[in-house]
């Protein structure tokens, strides 16, 4: 550590007073009753929280602290978070500090561990003084983490000054070896700025599906849709999307099956009644858990019965007939199996034989008939591939619903058998699926299966396939045409 004056050592709070209050008697009286109890399981490995004044954001960014178990001890804590002030090619991790002060108490600074990154990331981690000094990013989290936790551990506070994928990646090669159970990851952002209150729900809602539900690839094609969108007023989908990339691309490394993502809470600035409902921004709460055995096996979906299935394609049907404002006539009252939860599924569309939308997720934390209802949306109205569905082509698609049991990683193509599995690849930050349905509906061979999904799902070329992380599945179908 340089040697710097002692008064230099410990750094101050720059927004205290603002942001958030000044005195530990106001912090504690803002927040009563923001903390939940954490749900039973394992602590999360990685949160996503937002970082605007308490009176915004505080309760989002709260509910998802509130996922980590009281007692539960990290040995380090990564913070990670946009530069609202410097723009910089790379990640300065603050090693000129020795802790951090809050209204709270002194947060201590693992500048052993920031040097260390800086000589691992030959150059694309530095230190930047003018990047810490100012910036709220990564300082409004600390008083909500004192609250719940109590005495912290060591910090690493990362503030990223670039948005260019390739560094994003590099960003994420030096962190991911230390994105492990010991440590926690927390990733700063705020979600849409500026758009009108409903706007912003859809946007928000939209990227937050694509980040608990795909990967880097996922997330980088919804901020292209929604770019595309072009709603009145938004600046950015999220201010923080840099430091959501590096998150990503951490998962997509390690495997996505392997993390159980929970989407906390959602609100906008909008909700607040210090807020107005024509310029908000958004805020998500979202967390990631390790799966003590990704390979574990929850059974998979049952056969249903006759009253499920029409109440699945009810569902489906009834969701997409509601966004375009068409009367819908069948029951879609979830039954039997439909009101569960942990269910992954995908929605497919067919108009005149041929595809029209398919979107779907491999877990969910809602009930069965939620997640249809979702899935079912997105596949009309938000797969890139496809224009939105439209009023008058509605009625006449071809709605197919695929329940999903989970993911099961495989150590050789040997376990894949062609019919029967569904295949999910990870190959870096790449990735792509297909159901098992794709082999009958194509004749293909299992290299051909294999081999397609890899070049044009995944986008890793025709044998990438090979040396990617390999998951299997099974799939329940329901065809609204054998009904």
């Amino acid at each position: 550590m340089s040697s710097q004056p002692e008064s230099q050592k410990v750094r101050k709070p720059a927004v205290a007073g603002s942001f958030y209050p000044a005195t530990e008697k106001e912090i504690r009286t803002q927040s009563a009753g923001w903390f939940r109890p954490a749900p039973d399981g394992p602590a999360p490995q990685a949160l996503i929280v937002p970082h605007a004044g308490y009176v915004f954001s505080g309760e989002v960014a709260a509910a998802a602290i509130s996922r980590i178990p009281p007692g539960h001890a990290y040995k380090r804590i990564f913070l990670l978070g946009p530069s609202h002030r410097v723009g910089f090619a790379g990640a300065s991790v603050d090693t000129f500090y020795a802790a951090a002060q809050t209204p709270l108490g002194q947060v201590p600074i693992d500048v052993a561990l920031g040097e260390e990154l800086i000589r691992a990331g030959a150059g694309t981690f530095l230190c930047r003084r003018d990047a810490h000094d100012g910036e709220h990013c990564l300082e409004v989290q600390l008083p909500l983490l004192q609250m719940h936790l109590g005495e912290l551990p060591p910090i690493v506070p990362i503030v990223i000054g670039t948005q260019r994928l390739n560094v994003l990646e590099q960003i994420a090669d030096v962190l991911e070896p230390y994105f492990n159970e010991e440590n926690l990851f927390i990733v700063s952002s705020d979600f849409s700025h500026y758009p009108a209150y409903e706007d912003a729900k859809k946007s928000d809602l939209f990227l937050a599906e694509a980040i608990t539900s795909g990967g880097l690839e996922a997330f980088l094609q919804a901020l292209r849709q929604i770019d595309r969108m072009d709603y009145t007023g938004q600046d950015t989908a999220a201010c923080g999307a840099n430091a959501i990339a590096v998150l990503l691309s951490i998962l997509d490394a390690q495997g996505r099956g392997r993390f159980e993502a929970e989407h906390v809470m959602y609100r906008n600035s909008g909700d607040s009644s210090y807020g107005d409902k024509d310029r908000v921004v958004g805020y998500n709460a979202i967390a990631f858990t390790r799966r003590a055995k990704p390979e574990a096996a929850q059974a998979g979906p049952e056969r249903f019965s006759s009253e499920e299935k029409r109440a699945m394609i009810a569902t489906a049907r009834a969701a997409v007939y509601s966004r375009l404002g068409l009367a819908f006539e069948g029951d879609d009252t979830p039954v039997g199996i439909l009101k569960e939860k942990g269910y992954g599924v995908f929605v497919t569309l067919r108009l005149g034989g041929r595809l029209r939308g398919c979107i779907g997720r491999f877990t969910s934390t809602e009930t069965l008939s939620d997640t249809i209802r979702e899935m079912a949306r997105s596949a009309a109205f938000s797969d890139p591939r496809f224009p939105a569905l439209s009023r008058s082509d509605a009625p006449r698609v071809e709605i197919e619903v695929s329940v999903l049991s989970p993911l099961k990683r495989i150590a050789s193509v040997d376990e894949f058998q062609l019919g029967r599995d569904g295949i999910y690849m990870i190959k870096g930050s790449r990735h792509g699926t297909f159901l098992p349905q794709v082999a009958e509906e194509t004749g293909w061979s299992t290299e051909e299966f294999l081999g397609h999904c890899a070049r044009d799902k995944a986008g890793i070329g025709w044998d990438g396939w090979k040396d990617a992380e390999l998951y299997t599945y099974q799939t329940e179908i329901v065809n609204e045409a054998e009904l």
